[in-house]
């Protein structure tokens, strides 16, 4: 963790949340479970699309007298707000970043695909702003778990591969929870991989790609939502580790509880399993 430091909290305020991207599958999942949290208040809805439409006809309710808009910043400086929650796309997500922290809003990363450049730069302005922002690659509590049950076998079993698996709406490729889940396993192994023989590849690429040692496998296929496994081999046997999300409400828990730590945070955290009592 880099640049945290746990502030005090708003005693008996509902924390008022924005949610950019709330068309796609996960914003709206989002809202509801705003909606339903009764510690949370939705305070407004950023899309591209659907524009000026109420956000309740979007996901399915009663009329919210909440209409999507386009203007982040706009809306952003209309009165308080606690939280904004991005699952936007790699494309947006760094602009909406820099927007929040200019006006002091804390801020929940969902969307996945940004460099560590971004993030160093994102550093530097959460810092000079004072501001917290929460970068977690996946928000299903067992995923979190994979990623820290990888990093405990890895210093037992140094050689692993890593398959990712998402439908195939995806844009990033491989996934933020399989990257997160490799820099955490070399973080713990006290070996390398062996060295293996000499490949040859009768067609490019099909090892997958390669980080340190580490083959990552992405999958992108309809039907399925988030899943993968963590395949560690070793003298004679092999430890598999797998994690599925069958549908989006399995992130809801990570998502509520990510924005409700937001008060007691400052500067940039990366990962889920940092908020949480491991």
């Amino acid at each position: 963790m880099k640049n945290i430091k746990m502030e005090g909290e708003n005693v008996g305020q509902k924390l008022r949340v924005v949610v950019t991207g709330a068309c796609g599958k996960m914003g709206r999942e989002t809202i509801r479970a705003v909606l339903a949290d009764p510690e949370l208040e939705l305070a407004g809805a950023v899309d591209v699309q659907e524009i000026g439409r109420d956000l309740g006809e979007v996901i399915g309710s009663i009329p919210l007298g909440i209409n999507i808009c386009d203007d982040l910043s706009g809306l952003l400086g209309t009165g308080r707000i606690d939280v904004l929650v991005d699952f936007t796309n790699p494309q947006v997500v760094y602009n909406n970043i820099c927007t929040a922290i200019q006006h002091q809003v804390s801020v929940v990363i969902g969307t996945t695909g940004l460099t560590e450049n971004h993030l160093e730069s994102i550093r530097s302005e959460a810092e000079a702003a004072a501001a917290a922002v929460l970068y977690v690659p996946n928000f299903a509590i067992g995923a979190v778990l994979l990623m820290r049950l990888s990093q405990q076998v890895a210093k037992y079993m140094p050689e692993v591969e890593i398959i990712e698996m998402h439908h195939n709406q995806k844009h990033d490729a491989p996934s933020g929870t399989s990257l997160r889940t490799a820099e955490l396993i070399i973080e713990a192994r006290t070996s390398g991989s062996s060295p293996g023989v000499q490949e040859y590849l009768k067609i490019p690429g099909v090892r997958g790609g390669e980080i340190e040692g580490i083959h990552i496998h992405s999958v992108r296929l309809p039907g399925l939502v988030a899943h993968q496994e963590v395949i560690f081999g070793g003298l004679g046997q092999t430890l598999t580790i797998r994690h599925d999300s069958y549908n989006r409400e399995s992130f809801m828990p990570g998502v509520v509880l990510a924005i409700k730590a937001m008060q007691k945070l400052r500067g940039v955290v990366v990962g889920l399993e940092n908020i949480l009592d491991l």
